[in-house]
């Protein structure tokens, strides 16, 4: 079966050697009760519902603060550091790593805008000790994004390097280069940049970090990174009034693709492989990987969401993959047209015999791997199906953004979890915080 909505594009063909008709007719239904379920706020966590109609709903007037600020920051700053953890940054940082150079940090004497990189998703003390050494000698901002301020890693991160700043700038000097992205009403970041004077963004109360890519959230820091967060809303908007318009499954590839991932689940295909053969999709995995992993994972249920980018990890899990246990089903992202064309040029002495591939594209090569991959798979019994999409544009990275959140909303559902909580996840501070002495 394949779907194609704006300029997405969802073929699961490989998928249906292994499911019935009758299965496959059954799971249509709770698709669209799910659907309906959504659209209606009538499901679990409706309450967190907030990016739903977010595209739609971001004002102009916000939208021109944002690019204000992103103005200001980009004009004194050599490098802005995005300091957050789980959606507070793998969403913001999944839109620039897909649309910048891959050696952007090499292009210092073509950048016309600040290398934008992250810090307090880990707690590592090399990590950020190293960060303030190379700090030390650029000129530097701060974007801090946490919904209470006392999120053990960000606020960590956060506290040295506003200490780093005040140092290097002066506390007055310093407040004009941090910028905060936090609850409107309440919390310890909300209370100290109230204090300092720090510019301050809204994060709803009714968004979840994974779901708030399309808030200030993601559109700050890419908007400091120089793409285009009008064209970027643009996309989303567009695909959530398709989606939206879309109540009959078979013109919607949200609704499929949540209705085989859950058949493969009840096949005992536990564990989905999102993989890709584009190094600059490696972030926007890591994203999707949260994305669902946060959502379906409770309640001694959910699909096991892993990643892999081709065909490096061909080299490293394709062994696995092909032959080992057989709980997995893959899901392909492809892109028709890349960003820069490369051919293979011919050589006089062919001594690595490849002249027969002269004057061929790069990417020719690249699907070509990607179509000998998915055969291999699938003949190894490993159901596969593939997304595809024209390019990598700020408009089109808008709209995968919320197709995925609508599909996960969607598959959460059918999966019987409340797919906008994630109660796991405090398990680990409260035993840090014990051990810490807290």
């Amino acid at each position: 079966m394949e779907i194609t909505l704006n300029n997405i594009k969802l073929n699961t063909a490989n998928i249906f050697p292994f499911i019935q008709d009758d299965e496959f007719n059954s799971i249509k239904g709770e698709a669209v009760k799910a659907y309906n379920m959504l659209l209606n706020y009538s499901g679990t966590g409706n309450d967190f519902l907030g990016w739903l109609d977010l595209p739609s709903d971001v004002m102009k007037k916000e939208l021109l603060a944002i690019e204000d600020a992103a103005h200001f920051l980009r004009k004194k700053s050599d490098v802005i550091v995005v300091t957050g953890i789980g959606g507070s940054y793998l969403g913001a940082r999944a839109v620039i790593e897909a649309l910048q150079n891959n050696f952007k940090f090499l292009q210092k004497k073509k950048n016309r805008y600040p290398l934008v990189i992250f810090a307090g998703q880990n707690i590592s003390e090399d990590y950020h000790a190293e960060l303030l050494e190379v700090l030390e000698d650029l000129k530097y901002s701060v974007i801090v994004i946490s919904k209470s301020g006392t999120t053990t890693e960000p606020a960590i991160a956060f506290r040295l390097l506003r200490n780093h700043l005040e140092r290097k700038y002066g506390k007055e000097i310093a407040s004009t280069h941090i910028v905060v992205i936090t609850d409107e009403k309440k919390g310890a970041l909300k209370k100290l940049a109230g204090k300092e004077g720090y510019k301050q963004f809204v994060i709803p109360a009714d968004l979840g970090g994974r779901y708030s890519v399309v808030s200030a959230v993601g559109l700050l820091p890419v908007a400091c990174a120089g793409f285009s967060i009008k064209e970027f809303l643009k996309g989303a908007e567009e695909m959530e009034t398709a989606l939206k318009g879309k109540g009959n499954f078979d013109k919607n590839p949200a609704m499929l693709y949540a209705a085989v991932r859950n058949l493969m689940y009840r096949k005992g295909k536990t564990t989905e492989l999102f993989a890709s053969f584009f190094p600059s999709l490696y972030y926007f995995i890591e994203w999707w990987k949260q994305l669902y992993g946060e959502s379906e994972g409770k309640d001694g249920k959910g699909i096991f969401p892993a990643g892999a980018v081709y065909s490096t990890d061909l080299h490293s899990l394709g062994q696995y993959v092909q032959d080992g246990l057989r709980n997995i089903f893959e899901t392909f992202i492809w892109i028709e047209k890349p960003k820069y064309p490369l051919s293979i040029p011919y050589a006089d002495d062919n001594s690595d015999e490849l002249n027969y591939l002269k004057g061929k594209h790069l990417n020719f090569v690249n699907e070509k791997a990607m179509l000998g991959t998915m055969q291999a798979h699938l003949d190894g019994g490993v159901p596969n199906m593939t997304f595809t999409i024209p390019e990598l544009t700020e408009s089109i990275l808008g709209g995968l953004v919320y197709f995925f959140e609508f599909a996960c909303a969607l598959s959460g559902y059918m999966l019987g979890v409340n797919p906008f909580d994630q109660p796991g996840v405090e398990m680990y501070k409260k035993n840090m915080f014990k051990l810490l002495g807290k």
